[in-house]
């Protein structure tokens, strides 16, 4: 995970670049100074590539074995193997997403009743979908 931590690193420098400098670049051309939006999805952007950088960084530096894709002799069987757990399809994500898109319905026109209702299967939906692996055709 090394060469990933110096990719995010390069791209946390970057938008440190970057945020002051159109900070800067947009207060010369309006009125009530820099561009407040913009500016601020920059800053948030570097804090999330910086988090990354970090957690990669943290991790790679516990890792007591040398990963086959930081090794610069490795051959390509020596990445072979199990590489995890890939869960099988699921109907879950569907009904959480509606349920999502009609509590946001329902707030977009004021009937806060759907959106009650949308919470209640929301929370239906978001337990079945956490739960699938506990029972049925899946189960561990």
């Amino acid at each position: 995970m090394k060469i990933e931590t110096w990719i995010f690193g390069a791209t946390t420098l970057f938008f440190v670049i970057v945020t002051p400098g159109y900070w800067f670049a947009t207060s010369a051309n309006l009125p009530d100074g820099g561009d407040w939006t913009g500016t601020t999805a920059l800053f948030m952007t570097m804090l999330l590539v910086g988090m990354i950088t970090f957690y990669l960084g943290f991790h790679a530096k516990k890792m007591d074995e040398v990963r086959p894709e930081d090794d610069k002799e490795a051959e390509v069987a020596d990445g072979a193997g199990e590489l995890g757990f890939f869960p099988p399809y699921s109907w879950w994500p569907l009904w959480c997403a509606l349920t999502l898109a009609f509590m946001t319905y329902g707030v977009a026109i004021g009937a806060w009743w759907l959106f009650i209702i949308g919470s209640g299967v929301g929370l239906i939906t978001l337990s079945g979908w956490v739960f699938e692996y506990y029972r049925g055709e899946h189960a561990h």
